[in-house]
């Protein structure tokens, strides 16, 4: 995973906004898990304050992967397990929240911040993929993906409804998330749910300001969002 050019696309735009977080000296380094741990290969990207001498280093890590190892004591180890476990969250939705479950290829993005979530614009697989049957086996990485999708104000209203009930039955941290959905003749599904901006919201990087990964920096460091805004185009 660390040699796709999807995740290298996604740490660079993490790294970049960190890069222009001037609040705050930050210096970066990017691991695989099975770096610094004898688990499932994934990726995680931690950032921390340089070390003083009166200091303990203050670390920030931003998991860009799913496959973590348990019980490694991280404020939103939680969440992870919770969305890795696909079917089981599909069947709490149903349950709990009382939505359809199913496949799907949409994604809803959700910034949630410390004051609320913003939800962003539908992001769509881009035309070569759009509604054509894909093979069991794709992974996210293999896709290319498009933002903003345009929906009607009342499929608006019920993705938002089924988000923010999710989020909140989570008791989820600040971050960017991406509910991952289907849809079919009006009607909405849930799929599974990421608890950081994954593959897909590559599409936001140039089209959406701040883009989704800029986003994601902001939550896990308590910075302020006030809008989610699709750049027009010229």
């Amino acid at each position: 995973m660390t040699d796709s050019p999807i995740v290298r696309n996604m740490v660079s735009a993490i790294e970049m906004a960190i890069a222009e977080d001037t609040t705050q000296p930050t210096s970066v380094q990017v691991v695989a898990v099975n770096d610094f741990t004898f688990v499932d290969e994934g990726l995680g990207l931690k950032s921390w304050e340089p070390q003083t001498s009166s200091q303990l280093q203050e670390i920030i890590y931003c998991p860009l992967t799913l496959c973590l190892p348990e019980n490694l004591g991280l404020p939103f180890e939680g969440i992870i397990q919770a969305c890795r476990d696909v079917l089981g969250l599909r069947q709490q939705v149903r349950q709990h929240i009382q939505v359809a479950v199913g496949d799907g290829y949409y994604w809803l993005p959700v910034v949630l911040t410390a004051k609320g979530p913003l939800y962003g614009e539908v992001i769509t697989l881009a035309e070569e993929f759009n509604k054509k049957k894909l093979p069991d086996n794709l992974l996210l990485c293999d896709l290319t993906y498009s933002q903003p999708l345009h929906l009607s104000d009342a499929l608006r209203q019920k993705l938002y409804k089924m988000a923010h009930n999710l989020l909140q039955f989570l008791s989820v941290p600040p971050a960017t998330y991406l509910v991952q959905f289907g849809l079919e003749k009006s009607e909405i599904c849930f799929d599974r749910l990421w608890p950081f901006p994954t593959a897909p919201a590559l599409a936001s990087i140039g089209v959406q300001k701040p883009d989704l990964l800029t986003c994601h920096w902001y939550c896990l460091t308590a910075k302020p969002i006030l809008d989610l805004t699709i750049i027009p185009v010229a």
